[in-house]
């Protein structure tokens, strides 16, 4: 029987081609908004926020005349003279025999820094950072208490998750800085690193606990069979295959931590959005700005998906980890 012919509709090249002229023309109507509204746009004036050139100075402490002496200058002035050291780096602007005049400059040097938004951005990074791993930590914890045999250990994790997952992040993080962190004085990094692990902590034990009840009853009776042990089990036969399954799950949890480490900039943390907010207050360009850290936002998660399919992808082939 002949193939029928392919719907045009079902088509990958077609359907790429629609695609991307759905969004080509959302842009061109955004464009065209945002060129109707009555704001100037300065995108001049956040990428000096990434990287700046600073440049040092060196000034000539009182009026006189220059003598070099190899990498020092001798100021000879009327009734005193001063000798100073040029270090490596700078370049003498004066030459031998030049009058100067107190706080002239006589060596200058130009260095690259890195801006707020890059501290920033290093900021969120150490912060998701410690988070995930905490997360992770908590979460293997919970989930193993919630397929206990101990009653008490079930009863724990199950109130433990109801009451996390039962009230927003923002008052968390409040609530953990105002209170657990002034007792125990914490500083407000660790502070919203720890909210954030506690958080999404719960989250991952139910993605993990899910995982591993999923896997078919029959592969612990056979690692039984073979003599080992619950350990040995869960290690070698179960965890495998739940972390497998579980991946793409706790891949979105590990970019919904990211996304929402921005909350901890309400009790100070220097992280991307309060360099934002710093940035919005001294150029007045809260358009420019938000957009290009939303755009630092999307590359850090947009590289965490890409990295979770790629360990997806050999998972595959492995059969688990």
């Amino acid at each position: 029987m002949a193939k029928g012919k392919q719907n045009l509709l079902h088509n990958k090249a077609f359907g790429h081609v629609v695609a991307v002229a759905f969004y080509v023309a959302i842009g061109y109507l955004l464009f065209v908004a945002a060129s109707n509204m009555n704001y100037i746009w300065k995108w001049t004036s956040v990428p000096k926020y990434f990287a700046y050139e600073k440049t040092d100075t060196i000034a000539a402490p009182l009026d006189g005349t220059i003598k070099i002496n190899g990498t020092s200058l001798i100021i000879q002035g009327r009734d005193d003279s001063k000798e100073i050291a040029i270090e490596n780096g700078y370049s003498i602007n004066v030459k031998d025999g030049d009058s100067v005049y107190e706080r002239d400059t006589l060596a200058k040097k130009t260095s690259m820094h890195i801006g707020p938004l890059l501290e920033g951005l290093i900021v969120t990074l150490e912060v998701s950072g410690l988070a995930a791993i905490l997360a992770f930590s908590i979460g293997a914890l919970l989930a193993f208490m919630r397929i206990s045999n101990y009653q008490f250990f079930k009863d724990i994790a199950t109130v433990y998750i109801a009451i996390i997952r039962g009230t927003p992040l923002l008052v968390q993080i409040f609530i953990f800085y105002f209170i657990i962190a002034t007792i125990f004085e914490l500083e407000r990094f660790l502070a919203g690193a720890i909210s954030l692990g506690l958080f999404f902590g719960a989250y991952i034990a139910e993605v993990l606990r899910g995982a591993i009840q999923s896997i078919d009853k029959g592969q612990y009776e056979a690692a039984k069979s073979l003599g080992m042990n619950y350990t040995q089990t869960m290690l070698y036969i179960i965890m495998p295959q739940a972390l497998k399954r579980a991946l793409p799950t706790l891949v979105g949890e590990m970019i919904a931590l990211v996304k929402d480490s921005s909350l901890v900039s309400v009790i100070s943390i220097t992280d991307l959005t309060k360099v934002g907010r710093e940035i919005v207050a001294n150029t007045f360009s809260p358009f420019e700005t938000w957009l290009i850290i939303a755009a630092v936002y999307f590359a850090i998660t947009f590289s965490l998906s890409v990295l979770g399919h790629k360990i997806e992808m050999k998972m595959k082939k492995q059969g688990g980890m």
